[in-house]
């Protein structure tokens, strides 16, 4: 095979940042998604309907002339998220809200302590027909971070999920067999996402003869036990796991840091990295489902009319991107070699 033509696929996770970091981040997704879940965790983080309106504003004046590309906003849950908050963002089309809990990743320390007390707002969310979206960690500190995908499973998802059974939730970028057990367990009204870092990376590669700041994202990469778990998932087909890349841009001296920062920039390559993993995994036939079908059935949107082609041939990520503001950024994957490539048309 040296084509493969796909639907337009869509991006179900991602982050844009703001201000000069969008002329960057915005035509690097426009390239090949149509759509994407854009992620509300800005300072200030996107808590109602009036900043998701403004924030979109702002992504679409950076979206490239001619590219048809429709960001997907969502609300940043806090304590302080009321009923009324979640009607106001549905009038506004705002479409999904986000739960993080305080400190779980970048700018969350605005999120969610206590999340029972949230319940009044899941069922508004449920009877809103918005999504819930998942950001599924713990974060105390005694919970080793490598046992925290697990323990908030435990502690609070599966009540969630039992308590409004119809809420439609993503356990977004999941990382461990227990995740992805958990979802094929449930209702047809949870799905997950799923990483390229997650795919093709385990914690060997975060660890091992060195740490690799450019490999730190959260959650934390796993061991390799949970990665195959995640590869036989998306090998298999299930219209319950589909694409969300998580792409997170940081400045190079941001995570070259004695405290550097979590995040993975893949948007420039991503469609070709999960193609890469698809053909390793001999599945290349499953691409289609999970890049472009499976997320638009879940949210209840279209699917899309255009196609898009990839065409066999490696080629090198680079090794650095200097984006407008200046500062480079190491990308996803830097200097390593891909085996499909973006027809450019």
């Amino acid at each position: 095979m040296q084509t493969l033509t796909i639907t337009s696929p869509d991006d179900w996770h991602l982050h844009f940042r703001d201000g000069d970091m969008l002329k960057e981040t915005v035509p690097a997704t426009a390239r090949c998604f149509k759509r994407a879940i854009v992620m509300p965790n800005l300072v200030p983080p996107v808590v109602n309907a009036q900043m998701a309106t403004e924030y979109k504003q702002r992504i679409m004046e950076a979206v490239p002339a001619g590219a048809e590309f429709e960001p997907l906003m969502t609300l940043y849950l806090t304590n302080q998220t009321t009923r009324q908050d979640i009607k106001d963002a549905r009038a506004a089309g705002v479409t999904a809200c986000k739960l993080y809990p305080a400190g779980a990743t970048t700018n969350s320390d605005a999120a969610v302590e206590g999340i029972d007390a949230l319940f009044p707002v899941f069922e508004e969310i449920m009877q809103q027909n918005m999504l819930l979206l998942v950001h599924g960690e713990v974060t105390e500190a005694e919970i080793d971070i490598f046992d925290r995908e697990k323990a908030f499973i435990d502690k609070y998802l599966q009540k969630i999920v039992s308590t409004f059974t119809d809420l439609r939730v993503v356990f977004e970028h999941i990382t461990t067999k227990d995740a992805v057990d958990f979802v094929v367990a449930s209702s047809d009204n949870v799905a997950a996402t799923i990483t390229p870092q997650h795919l093709l990376l385990n914690r060997n590669d975060l660890l091992v003869g060195g740490i690799r700041p450019h490999n730190y994202c959260l959650p934390v990469l796993k061991r390799n036990t949970h990665q195959q778990a995640l590869r036989n998932i998306v090998a298999s087909g299930s219209p319950k796991f589909f694409l969300g890349t998580d792409s997170a841009p940081h400045e190079q001296h941001k995570k070259e840091n004695a405290c550097g920062c979590a995040g993975c920039y893949s948007a420039w390559s991503a469609i070709e990295l999960y193609a890469h993993v698809f053909e390793e995994l001999g599945a290349l036939d499953k691409l289609e489902g999970f890049a472009s079908h499976y997320g638009p059935d879940f949210y209840g949107l279209p699917r899309n009319t255009s196609t898009l082609t990839l065409i066999k041939q490696e080629w090198q990520i680079p090794t650095s991107i200097t984006p407008p503001s200046g500062e480079p950024i190491v990308p996803f994957f830097a200097g390593e070699t891909v085996s499909w490539k973006l027809q450019q048309s």
